[in-house]
């Protein structure tokens, strides 16, 4: 009997898929009913809102209810962003998707393909300031969203430029000592981008940190302990050698002509190119094997795509696309054939990422 039970667990074991699950709630009187879900790989863009970054979109229904369900996403933790926004289609064409819309509520999580992750109402029906989810580490981003509140607190209490120069200090070592007590990486990269963000007035500390803390060394070799082949990671070893070699020859260019600083500063550019065009071309494979699967099909085919890659039922294909059963499963038999394949399974497999 014993046995029998175990072939059964093994035999549905292998049946069933790995899924995510990502649900909340908006408010409709407040926000579009469209929201996004987006992976973040540029840990420069962790905040904003980035049409290359988006992988699915969905329906609030009318209490605000949204869900993303599927198997697509990695089987590590990745950066996750879910937003909501007050722009039509036709805007975010124009000057919505570019990084910079003030019309967006966004959050960023951390999760990974099995994670069920939960958006409630918080007071006052805000949304996404509380994350309820399988995953210990979705709330990182929340929790340095929290400590960074308490210092914008602190440099206010009184506004004058020692204030500002002692909290500096202080906030510092207090934004990297939190991040690496998080225990993940790949929200520690959250802070370092804030550190080392050239516009802030925390750069100068970074510079002088940089030369002997060891605390940057060993945030690598967490991320390629953890994430070897992350895009977290290779972008991070690229601009911590980047950074470091402007530093190491900073004194020569200085005590060098202007034709030598030149050559130096054009190195350091021209790396800091080669790695971003090594980043573009990475998510450009990712993308290019999709828009050539969804070349092969009609406009109409490519949305009912979407919605099988969301596990819609016939049903509700032909309820959100006001088409009839008969003519979704005619667009589905054509989608098999167009794709070579013989199920759903078949056709989702081919847009994992």
């Amino acid at each position: 009997m014993q046995i029998r039970i175990l072939i059964i667990f093994l035999l549905t074991s292998l049946c069933c898929e790995a899924q995510y699950s990502f649900s909340g709630f908006t408010n409709p009187d407040e926000w579009q009913n469209t929201v996004y879900l987006s992976i973040v790989e540029d840990y420069r863009k962790m905040s904003g809102v980035y049409s290359e970054q988006i992988i699915a979109k969905t329906k609030a229904d009318e209490t605000g209810y949204f869900e993303f369900k599927g198997n697509m996403l990695d089987v590590e933790n990745r950066i996750y962003r879910i937003h909501v926004d007050k722009c039509s289609e036709t805007q975010q064409g124009l000057n919505h998707f570019n990084g910079h819309c003030g019309d967006s509520e966004e959050l960023l999580f951390i999760a990974k393909n099995t994670d069920t992750l939960k958006l409630p109402f918080s007071f006052g029906n805000q949304v996404f300031c509380k994350i309820e989810s399988s995953n210990p580490k979705a709330n990182a981003f929340l929790k340095i969203d929290s400590l960074k509140n308490d210092m914008r607190f602190a440099y206010g209490e009184v506004r004058s430029e020692a204030n500002r120069k002692l909290n500096n200090k202080k906030w510092f070592k207090a934004l990297q000592t939190y991040g690496e007590a998080l225990n993940e990486p790949i929200a520690e990269l959250s802070i370092y981008a804030y550190l080392s963000d050239r516009s802030s007035d925390l750069h100068s500390y970074y510079v002088e940190d940089l030369q002997n803390n060891p605390y940057y060394n060993n945030l690598k070799t967490r991320l390629e302990s953890k994430y070897p082949n992350a895009p977290y990671t290779i972008q991070y070893r690229n601009e911590l050698a980047a950074d470091r070699y402007m530093m190491a020859t900073s004194d020569k260019v200085r005590a060098s002509d202007s034709s030598r600083g030149i050559v130096l500063y054009s190195i350091l550019v021209l790396s800091l190119l080669l790695n971003a065009f090594l980043l573009f071309r990475y998510w450009k494979r990712k993308q290019s094997k999709t828009k050539e699967l969804k070349a092969k099909l009609s406009k109409q085919e490519q949305v009912v795509l979407e919605h099988l890659l969301q596990d819609k039922t016939n049903k509700d294909i032909a309820e959100s696309l006001f088409l009839s059963v008969s003519t979704v499963k005619s667009h589905t038999n054509n989608i098999y054939k167009k794709l070579n394949v013989q199920s759903r399974d078949d056709a989702k497999s081919l847009f994992i990422k």
